[in-house]
């Protein structure tokens, strides 16, 4: 194609972890060029600055090239085609950037593909050139393949515009893979990385979970996805755990057993059911967000961040549907259900955060408080994400119980697919309450409103009674705090440890606990409780054997100084939601 932007990828230093790349621009009709890498990727809300992975950047043939600001440079071609060559460190493994070595190959093209500003809207092709030190190398990619380029080889690849391109991650080693047919539509499942899955079961198990969300997205009998394939792009690490959305791919993270085991073959682990939520959830997001997405991502702005107060209802909603979706398919009990939504309850009640921040505010600001948290984020941010599935739950038994079940959730979602992201319109802050309110007959906005703008917890016990659900409180292991105490003895202290060389390591500490109360802080060492030197090998023994109310000196390293402090403990409080069937009649309402 001579009217196209094209790059060639060479594999050939991966010892220094660096792609080169040519990228071969066409002739035109401009004198100057600009040249830009994004500085964040859609999906992951955090600015990345990828240009500062470039490590040289040249012209084949001595045309200048002048820094505009850092990510971006100029180019004076005076319309003549040109080469432009550069090289990319990559040794990130997670799903959002780039990663090279001798043993595998993965990216992004937002972290690899320099884009002439220019010519975005023109065909973009990809070559990639086969490394001689890799011949067993594989290729997996949702961008498709030019005529004589075969699955899973290298060779070249087109994309219809930048977009496109950099919407298509590329996973390339000697990869596991296995493919199955949903509704028409061929699926890929890749496994990078040493695992001992039960192949077959993994591909019966997804394909429930890629027809559910077809057919909840299906408009008139048809479920019809908006992709022609899809790709499950899975690196596999000791302990990984991670995704990131695509239109026709997700990249994944995740840890050597959380795969069926062939041994097990009717268990299913609590890895493995982890892992299909994280498949079901962004399997949704090809709707949900890829397709769906506010008004302030169209078309999205990778120079610098897109605000908007919705994400809520894209990874909220998501999350929702991620774990309900696996019991709608049969591949877990009701009950087991409802332990998982019982954890997230907890998570997002038993923390401060949600007293200080609402979710429009939670949305507005995961550019710096969400993506970049710190210590002290249990006690001062709520999670859109979870916070935002108990109001998606909140929607969908508010729905069941005011329409008599005849209107759901899955209407919202269809409705929304419909009018916004089938035809690429961009949803407004009321698009979702507008679709509710229209399909219960009456207005409901003010409650709605309520829960995204109020600091409180999302009201759900009057729900749960009407859809025959039970709620109470439980107390929760001190050392895992989504855990039921075992030990009625056990006592409270309110900090997170993690090992270290000497004593434990402070992460984190809850609001208005006994070691709040204490001066103890994150990133404290913590070396002695009552002059007995503690590990956390018994931490847990030296809190438990204490007296509640009564003093002892704690010690700690706190920048290379001894410090001393008195902690009074107490005993563990009733801090966890525990969800139970009370009426099965009832519950029909919600199960259906």
């Amino acid at each position: 194609m001579s009217n196209c932007v094209k790059y060639t990828v060479n594999f050939d230093d991966a010892n220094q972890h660096i792609y080169t790349i040519e990228l071969a621009i066409p002739a035109h009709s401009e004198q100057q060029l600009t040249l830009t890498l994004p500085s964040w990727l859609p999906g992951s809300y955090m600015i990345r600055d990828f240009a500062k992975n470039i490590v040289t950047i040249s012209s084949t043939d001595d045309i200048k090239i002048s820094p505009v600001d850092k990510q971006s440079w100029h180019v004076i071609t005076a319309g003549q085609a040109c080469i432009i060559t550069y090289q990319v460190y990559a040794l990130d493994e997670s799903v959002r950037t780039a990663f090279l070595d001798q043993h595998r190959a993965f990216f992004n093209g937002t972290s690899v593909f320099i884009s002439v500003v220019e010519m975005q809207s023109l065909p973009h092709q990809v070559e990639l050139e086969a490394p001689a030190f890799a011949p067993e190398w594989l290729v997996a990619t949702g961008l498709p393949r030019m005529t004589g380029t075969e699955k899973y080889q290298f060779g070249q690849f087109i994309a219809i515009d930048y977009h496109h391109l950099i919407d298509c991650p590329f996973e390339i080693t000697d990869f596991d893979h296995i493919e199955f047919n949903v509704a028409g539509v061929n699926h890929h499942f890749i496994l990078s990385g040493k695992h001992y899955a039960d192949m077959p079961r993994l591909a019966r198990d997804v394909t429930k979970l890629c027809l559910h969300h077809m057919d909840l997205f299906a408009h008139q009998g048809d479920n019809t996805p908006p992709f022609s394939e899809y790709w499950f792009l899975t690196n596999i690490l000791p302990n990984g755990f991670g995704g990131l959305e695509h239109k026709n791919s997700t990249a994944l993270l995740c840890s050597t057993f959380d795969f069926p085991n062939v041994n097990q073959p009717d268990q299913t682990s609590s890895n493995y059911q982890t892992l299909l939520s994280l498949v079901s959830h962004e399997y949704f997001h090809a709707w949900n967000v890829c397709r769906i997405k506010p008004k302030a991502f169209i078309p999205y702005q990778l120079d610098q961040e897109s605000y908007t107060t919705q994400l809520w209802a894209y990874e909220g909603i998501t999350s929702y549907y991620d774990d309900f979706s696996l019991y709608r398919t049969g591949l877990i009990t009701f009950e087991q259900y409802l332990e998982l939504l019982s954890k997230t309850m907890s998570r997002v009640n038993r923390g401060a955060g949600q007293t200080k921040q609402d979710l429009l505010q939670s949305s507005f600001y995961t550019w710096t408080k969400f993506y970049q948290q710190g210590s002290d984020a249990q006690n001062n941010i709520v999670s859109y994400y979870t916070k935002g599935s108990l109001v998606a739950l909140w929607l969908d038994l508010t729905l069941r119980t005011h329409t008599n079940n005849q209107y759901s959730l899955d209407d919202v979602m269809r409705q929304l697919w419909q009018q916004y992201g089938r035809v690429n319109i961009g949803t407004e802050a009321d698009s979702v309450i507008n679709i509710v309110n229209q399909l219960i007959g009456q207005d409901i906005s003010e409650p709605f409103n309520q829960l995204l703008s109020a600091k409180l917890t999302v009201p759900l016990q009057s729900l749960f009674e009407k859809v025959g659900i039970s709620e109470q409180k439980i107390a929760s292991d001190v050392n895992n705090p989504l855990k039921q105490q075992t030990n009625p003895n056990q006592n409270y202290v309110g900090l997170t440890p993690k090992a270290c060389d000497f004593g434990v390591k402070v992460l984190s500490i809850a609001q208005d606990s006994p070691a709040e109360l204490a001066g103890v802080s994150a990133g404290d060492q913590l070396i002695a409780i009552d002059k007995l030197v503690v590990s956390m090998n018994n931490y847990t023994s030296v809190i438990d054997n204490l007296s509640v109310e009564t003093s002892y000196s704690i010690d700690l390293i706190r920048q290379g100084q001894l410090v001393t402090k008195t902690l009074t403990v107490r005993p563990s409080g009733l801090e966890l939601t525990k969800l139970n069937v009370k009426d099965n009649s009832l519950v029909k309402i919600w199960q259906q």
